[in-house]
């Protein structure tokens, strides 16, 4: 994909900035992942990890913005940085705090935590080594944290924490978290408490270079499974493989052979109650990355009794597939960004896909994402839209850099029942954007359609906001 000009950062001078929604002090926390403050509505955290705080350089910072019946706003936010009252640590330059999330309860208390990966931590005199970070949620949102256990054989510029997941991974009833960087992966499992951390953690089996995490049930056990993909020589795509944990304890590998890319989500597509797995595999073809489509694609792999079958075949979409808008270019990135959630309420969960690197006009990179809708059949492509800056009611224009879809999701921000479409736009005016447009029973509507840059959450100058979405 083609290199973007460097974003410039400026100076984030406080650490927390806040128009923090108000609780009822009687009313009982939502249990929702992503609800924040317990108020019902689902929140959406937004990573900005090349914003400068004071004079430390791509210190990096998380911003939240609140749901609501009329969904997020600039006035119901929070800017979190390690500056931060009660969060560990100190905003130092390079930390790149807020590139990764992940949002989970994990102290059980009913409101949603949020683990924040820093993959460019330095610990004592290793540098870049990486770090995990919980901020814990409650009445009036995020606020404090408490630092993950720190393994003691990362590796100088390893990036640990880059690829984070959250679920029940052994099926007790309490929230685990995973963290991935270069050669090490590592298992937390919960139940998690302010003051004594996680129960226990503990490094997983060598699996090669990993910075990818997802996690979700694709067998219908309850407990979910962790799919880490993988570096392979000669082959950028990777490999793909799944933890499975038994009613015993005991874990299971399976690789699904036939399968590459990242990044990915796991939602239930075909509604058979199975999570289905959704591979980004952006990258074009070429001497070392034998499959893919050019332009990019994504692949479905469809869950089961036993989880997905490595033999199936899957579900494969690109941008020359019939129904699908636009045509499969070199370093268009379809596929560097998948998100999943039921954006029309059908009970089917559907699929928003980014193409940071698509070009419109002479505008290079400006960027675009497309919603594939589920089926009792699976993913169809019949009925795709694909939207950009020049959409009719999409705020902005698109422009060179923009990156329009740099991080997508579906989360469902105003409780009707309908996932919105959080799309993020990290090259926006050279310092980043978040943008929302509102569910409907026929897909997503840019009427009230909603962009929000940097300088709107009080991020000004801030680089790289809208480059990564909690899911």
């Amino acid at each position: 994909m083609r290199k973007r000009p460097l974003l410039l950062a400026a100076a984030l001078t406080t650490g927390l900035l806040t128009a923090l929604p108000a609780a009822t002090a009687s009313a009982a926390p939502s249990r929702l992942a992503g609800d924040f403050n317990g108020d019902g509505y689902r929140d959406v955290a937004v990573g900005a990890p090349c914003t400068n705080v004071g004079s430390a350089s791509c210190a990096g910072a998380v911003v939240v913005l609140y749901g609501s019946s009329s969904g997020v706003s600039a006035t119901r936010k929070a800017v979190i940085t390690q500056n931060s009252a009660g969060v560990p640590g100190t905003a130092e330059s390079g930390d790149v705090f807020g590139a990764a999330l992940a949002a989970a309860d994990l102290d059980r208390d009913g409101y949603s935590d949020l683990v924040v990966g820093a993959t460019g931590e330095s610990i004592g005199d290793r540098d870049g080594v990486g770090s995990g970070t919980v901020l814990w949620g409650g009445p009036s949102g995020l606020s404090g944290g408490k630092g993950l256990p720190q393994p003691s054989t990362l590796a100088e510029w390893g990036g640990f924490s880059r690829g984070i997941a959250a679920g029940d991974f052994d099926g007790d009833g309490d929230t685990d978290v995973t963290l991935t960087g270069q050669s090490h992966t590592r298992l937390y499992l919960g139940p998690f408490t302010r003051t004594g951390g996680p129960l226990s953690h503990y490094r997983v089996g060598e699996l090669g270079t990993s910075y990818e995490a997802i996690a979700g049930d694709m067998n219908g056990d309850g407990a979910a499974e962790r799919v880490y993909p993988h570096a392979v020589d000669g082959d950028t795509g990777g490999q793909i493989l799944y933890y499975r944990t038994s009613g015993t304890g005991n874990s299971t590998l399976t690789e699904l052979p036939n399968a590459d890319g990242f990044p990915g989500s796991i939602a239930d597509i075909d509604g058979d109650g199975y999570g289905d797995l959704v591979l980004g595999d952006y990258t074009d073809p070429s001497s070392y990355k034998p499959g893919g489509h050019k332009g990019g694609r994504i692949t479905v792999w469809y869950g089961g009794p036993n989880g997905p079958d490595p033999a199936q075949t899957p579900t494969v979409v690109h941008q020359d597939t019939t129904g699908v808008p636009g045509s499969g270019e070199a370093d268009d990135a379809f596929g560097a960004t998948v998100g999943t959630g039921d954006i029309n309420g059908d009970g089917y969960a559907d699929v928003a896909v980014g193409a940071p690197g698509e070009d419109l006009g002479s505008a290079n990179e400006a960027g675009s994402v497309t919603v594939l809708f589920g089926s009792a059949s699976g993913l169809r492509t019949s009925g795709a839209k694909s939207y950009t800056q020049n959409t009719s009611g999409v705020p902005g224009t698109a422009e060179a850099w923009d990156r329009f879809g740099s991080a997508v999701d579906l989360t469902d921000l105003t409780k009707d029942g309908k996932a919105e479409l959080v799309i993020g736009v990290d090259g926006e005016n050279s310092v980043g954007g978040v943008w929302t447009l509102r569910g409907t029973s026929t897909g997503p509507t840019t009427t009230g359609a909603k962009g929000l840059t940097a300088a709107d959450v009080s991020l000004k100058y801030a680089a790289n906001f809208g480059s990564v979405i909690a899911q």
